[in-house]
């Protein structure tokens, strides 16, 4: 039931894949990706901290704080993301709506 079929064909032939579709670890995939994202986000910030570094437009000390900065800025801004979604997702409060015409 979770199973899907990928078509590969070009102008003589086609052939079919099954692809399992699951998640088996049960984190919602909205998380998963947006964690990627944030992965990424601060893997290209700190190689441009690397790279300012490298070029010398930044001295070592300058590129060992501004590692720290990335790191703390790109993790906090995981977590406020995370915390916004995981409450959209599962609201504490409801809201109770009065009858009116």
């Amino acid at each position: 039931s979770n199973s899907k079929h990928l078509q590969i064909s070009n102008n003589y032939s086609s052939t079919y894949i099954p692809i399992r579709i699951s998640n088996m670890s049960g984190i919602p995939t909205p998380i998963i990706t947006g964690t990627i994202v944030y992965g990424i986000l601060g893997g290209i910030l700190l190689a441009s901290v690397m790279g300012a570094r490298i070029t010398g437009m930044m001295s070592k000390d300058n590129a060992a704080i501004g590692n720290v900065v990335v790191t703390i800025c790109v993790f906090f801004s995981w977590m406020f993301w995370m915390c916004a979604w995981l409450h959209q997702w599962h609201p504490l409060i409801k809201p109770i709506y009065e009858g009116g015409d």
